[in-house]
């Protein structure tokens, strides 16, 4: 006869933080594609609860509101980008090369993450009201003005680069430049003429964006 004591003791409840952190992460995904389809005001929490097989109440749960939502998603949006410019480890290379892979990356980073640029349409039209109150946003935001700075310092010690070039104007027009051209897709595929998503006009584009770039700010082109 065997004792109580010496019988399995029953398998140890699977931890519920991992589930959470599952819910949390499909809520998110699923509100990335509704707030990059459809702004902030046309985006439905019904929709995003479906598609992420959570319901409305785990949402309210996790982010308070639908803007709270919006804003943890731009947020992450944000750093998701910031995070990736600063695995390029541009300070191993050389100013030139490191300006160019910049731009390169920003261009493509575009391309491949259309969602970044309609939700920042979306909070744009907002007034950027989500993005003031994220103390993460500032964070990280300086530390990529700063590392574009330092790029620069590298470049006028280095004798490449123009010792007037504003990091923050840099950015902008890095950024701008690449933005402008696939925001306007449309419309300037018509007043233009040509299919601005063929892939030759978008390897066009590139050549021109790094060419642009590098004669703004170096010394010699």
């Amino acid at each position: 006869m065997t004792d109580a004591s010496d019988a399995p003791a029953p398998p140890a409840p699977k931890p519920r933080i991992r589930d959470a952190e599952a819910t949390r992460a499909r809520i998110l995904d699923a509100a990335k594609k509704e707030f990059a389809k459809n702004g902030l005001g046309g985006a439905r929490v019904d929709v995003i609860a479906e598609k992420a097989k959570a319901n409305k109440r785990m949402i309210y749960h996790y982010f308070s509101s639908k803007e709270g939502l919006f804003q943890t998603v731009l947020e992450d949006a944000y750093l998701d980008i910031r995070t990736a410019e600063q695995k390029l480890n541009l300070d191993h290379l050389e100013p030139r090369e490191a300006l160019e892979k910049m731009v390169r990356f920003t261009w493509d980073y575009y391309l491949k993450n259309p969602e970044f640029i309609t939700l920042v349409n979306s909070e744009n039209l907002h007034r950027a009201k989500h993005l003031k109150k994220s103390e993460v946003i500032k964070v990280a935001s300086r530390k990529f003005v700063d590392r574009m700075s330092s790029l620069l310092n590298r470049g006028v010690a280095a004798g490449v680069f123009r010792a007037d070039i504003d990091p923050v104007q840099l950015n902008i027009t890095i950024a701008a430049i690449g933005y402008y051209y696939l925001t306007n897709r449309f419309t300037g595929s018509i007043i233009f003429d040509r299919d601005l998503m063929a892939k030759e006009a978008l390897d066009e584009r590139l050549r021109f964006n790094i060419g642009t770039i590098m004669r703004m700010v170096c010394v010699t082109p």
